[in-house]
């Protein structure tokens, strides 16, 4: 098991601001795990005894709405923490995470993080800015859902999807949604989703094959937002 003082994938969340006896003591007791694709690292509701730091993957933080839906809130990838919201609030957690591809992630268990949290200024720092910015997130969410059309939201989610995560050999997008997926983030039925990916593809902005989506014209695409 490797060890958090050596580790590179601290450097892109606060864990970078331990010290390095706080790192080893970190290390210590921490657990690596293994999540498959679809499985479930933690339910709605329950409650979450320390935080996640994710070595590889990505999972997908989703809200199950009154009606039965789901809201896909944000996407966890290589480098981010799960969980600090609950384990400072104390409270259960508000969100479901579940992964979307094969993950690995080291659990690091609450009574360790809170007590970094009350003699590390530094560190307790940078979990308010990380939380900061996923509040700032939120609320870009709230005003999109608001004042874009599902059009505009899905290709800014395919933009982002492209972005941020990057493209297979083929050129296809090397995250794979199901189009049900695609709804839930953009906040609209799988019917109307799927609806307006026809009406991309008929344009000459992307090409499908199976379920995975390859962006044709990124240009096209961008203006369509």
């Amino acid at each position: 098991m490797g060890k958090c003082e050596q580790c590179i994938i601290k450097q892109f969340n606060a864990l970078k601001s331990l010290t390095k006896a706080e790192l080893v003591r970190i290390s210590g007791c921490k657990t690596q795990q293994t999540i498959k694709k679809g499985e479930v690292i933690f339910e709605e509701g329950e409650v979450v005894n320390g935080v996640y730091c994710v070595k590889d993957g990505i999972c997908k933080l989703s809200k199950l709405s009154e009606n039965g839906k789901d809201q896909i809130v944000k996407m966890v990838v290589k480098g981010d923490l799960l969980g600090q919201r609950s384990l400072i609030s104390g409270e259960t957690s508000n969100l479901q995470a579940v992964a979307l591809i094969d993950m690995e992630v080291c659990f690091i268990p609450k009574s360790e993080i809170i007590d970094d949290l009350q003699n590390n200024p530094k560190f307790s720092f940078d979990v308010l800015q990380e939380m900061a910015r996923d509040l700032k997130e939120s609320d870009d969410i709230i005003v999109n859902m608001a004042q874009k059309s599902v059009r505009q939201r899905l290709a800014e989610t395919l933009i982002y999807i492209h972005d941020s995560f990057g493209v297979n050999p083929d050129k296809t997008l090397s995250v794979l949604l199901s189009r049900e997926d695609y709804a839930n983030i953009v906040g609209t039925a799988t019917e109307s989703a799927i609806r307006v990916l026809s009406q991309f593809k008929k344009e000459g902005l992307i090409s499908t094959t199976g379920k995975h989506i390859k962006i044709v014209d990124l240009e096209g695409l961008r203006r369509a937002k």
